[in-house]
């Protein structure tokens, strides 16, 4: 679907209503009182492990990234509803992306209990999960269709790209599409933290919305105050969610930064003199140093600080990307050397982005 035009806007604003009420009926989340979860041996550490196991497993299977948000909401409501002991906690994840599979995902994509188990690495027997899949639709009634927080924020991603879509203007992700995969990573990197689990899915998503608003525009106040009355979220379990989300999002950049030497704005000679580390490396974003950072040798000009490739660099947003796609119309693919509004063509730029030496520069013309 388009987004743009008043009549995606009421479709939008109407499907935020539906997802809203949805929230507000079955939502439901454990509560940590100390170390463990409230009546149980679990603690926030296999919690967590927990639901990365769900989307590991996810990725494995090529399921949806709504698949992965269900399956976490159906295991949190599960542990707010029953006193869980922690044995069976890898079987409660399993079941719970079993049945968000069935809801979401299309037969033939689907693998047998018995393939899922043993491709994902669960120790628990077919007849266990299936025993507590059971389980989980009784103690959740029946009740499995809810709005997640990556539903809300594929709303609100939508409703911002529709009256604002010249924010994409120059970031790597081109197009809308994109973009939401982008944030998708980031909204699920956050589900897996304990600290969040606190804050409402449309609170959570809005957040991640937030934040990415801050980064591409100064003018991103009224565009958030207008979404927070639309949602009814509360200002004040906003902003403490978004100060939590925050400083999560610091641990999804890796930490480690490779210096590389930039000749093109110091002399060489003072490089090889002051035995400066000099090197170059297969990166995707670049930063300038700040002044004042650590390390003799020359200017910040001279020197350009990398992020070194990691695990997590390795998941692009382009796994997510065919999720996106219908939501933006942009089954279309731009025929070869073709140009965008960046100049240059596709296929130039990846061929640039994959090299690992620096781009060649005319060599000055002597008089």
């Amino acid at each position: 679907m388009k987004c743009t035009g008043p009549p995606e806007s009421q479709k939008l604003a109407l499907a935020m209503e539906h997802a809203l009420a949805r929230e507000t009926e079955t939502w439901k989340v454990p509560v940590f009182h100390g170390f463990t979860l409230k009546g149980t041996d679990i603690s926030p550490f296999y919690y967590e492990k927990a639901v990365l196991w769900i989307r590991e497993s996810s990725l494995l299977f090529q399921f949806c990234s709504e698949t992965f948000a269900l399956a976490v909401s159906f295991f949190n409501r599960l542990l707010a509803s029953v006193k869980a002991q922690l044995k069976y906690l890898q079987c409660i994840a399993t079941a719970c992306l079993v049945l968000a599979a069935k809801i979401n995902e299309e037969d033939e994509i689907i693998p047998s209990v018995k393939k899922l188990a043993v491709q994902s690495g669960c120790k628990c027997s077919p007849a266990e999960i299936v025993r507590m899949e059971r389980i989980i639709l009784n103690k959740l009634h029946w009740d499995l269709y809810t709005a997640t927080s990556i539903d809300f924020l594929n709303i609100f991603h939508a409703m911002v790209m529709s009256k604002r879509p010249h924010l994409l203007n120059g970031l790597p992700q081109r197009n809308p599409s994109r973009h939401a995969a982008f944030l998708t990573r980031q909204l699920q990197h956050c589900m897996a933290c304990h600290h969040v689990l606190q804050f409402k899915g449309s609170t959570l998503a809005l957040v991640i919305i937030t934040l990415e608003l801050e980064r591409l525009t100064p003018d991103w106040f009224p565009v958030i105050t207008d979404l927070l009355k639309k949602a009814q979220i509360d200002s004040t379990q906003f902003i403490h969610c978004k100060e939590l989300v925050d400083q999560h999002l610091l641990g999804f950049q890796p930490s480690n930064t490779v210096y590389i030497f930039n000749p093109a704005n110091q002399n060489i000679q003072t490089h090889l003199d002051k035995r400066l580390p000099c090197c170059y490396s297969t990166v995707k974003q670049t930063t300038q140093i700040n002044s004042g950072a650590r390390g003799s040798g020359p200017g910040p000009s001279a020197f350009i600080l990398l992020r070194a490739k990691t695990h997590e660099d390795d998941m692009q947003p382009d796994e997510f990307y065919d999720g996106f796609k219908y939501l933006y119309s942009e089954d279309e693919i731009p025929e070869a050397g073709q140009t965008s509004s960046m100049g240059g063509s596709d296929n130039q730029r990846q061929e640039e982005s994959n090299s690992t030496c620096p781009p060649l520069q005319p060599v000055p013309q002597m008089d």
